[in-house]
């Protein structure tokens, strides 16, 4: 955790979140983040990823570092990226710049953790409970989802590829993302997927 950067610079962006071991691809084409990542390019490579709230400029104190692994430049100036998850971190302040984008002092002391998802054990009632009610509100939502590709996945990389691909509120994945213990999140986002499915289930009953 010492080798992480204490100041990033952060791509605030509402409704997307990503985990540790996860990857987001990116479509860079703002003046303003494509300066950032030209920086990135030229440095280390990590940036932040955060979300910001419904108040302009407000964003969440949670986000994840990122370093970017790929990036492909088109010929219409955008840049496309690929960020590889590496540690969720909590904002201490935001720094006075002079540059297009944002930079924050950020700590990692909350999510030591991050660097040993792989040892992590997950209770497998709890991952058993996501799966089954994962797939109902998948199906109930009417979206498609490769379930044997996600059993493939180690157990983290299944609690978090579900975290970012349901269709929940900014605040209920904030919610998950902000939790250190895998279990915990597994059992909140848990929680959160069959609150989606029944109040869905009781809109109907409503409606008919």
């Amino acid at each position: 955790m010492n080798n992480f950067p204490k100041k990033i610079s952060v791509f605030p962006l509402r409704g997307a979140i990503f985990f540790p071991k996860t990857n987001l691809p990116l479509n860079i084409f703002e003046r303003r983040y494509v300066s950032m990542i030209e920086d990135a390019l030229k440095g280390e490579k990590y940036i932040g990823m955060v979300q910001t709230k419904k108040v302009e400029g407000d964003v969440f104190k949670v986000g994840c570092l990122g370093k970017i692994d790929r990036h492909e430049r088109t010929s219409d100036g955008r840049i496309l990226i690929n960020l590889n998850g590496l540690t969720r971190f909590k904002i201490d302040e935001e720094i006075n710049n002079d540059k297009l984008y944002r930079e924050f002092i950020v700590n990692y002391d909350d999510f030591k953790e991050d660097m040993k998802l792989k040892e992590y054990a997950v209770k497998n009632e709890i991952l058993k409970k996501l799966i089954d009610n994962s797939k109902k509100y998948f199906n109930q939502q009417g979206v498609l989802i490769d379930w044997k590709e996600i059993l493939k996945l180690k157990a983290f990389e299944q609690i978090y590829t579900l975290a970012m691909i349901s269709p929940f509120s900014v605040s209920e994945k904030q919610k998950v993302l902000e939790i250190p213990d895998l279990n915990e999140a597994a059992s909140t986002l848990n929680e959160i997927t069959k609150f989606g499915f029944y109040e869905d289930l009781n809109d109907k009953d409503t409606l008919q």
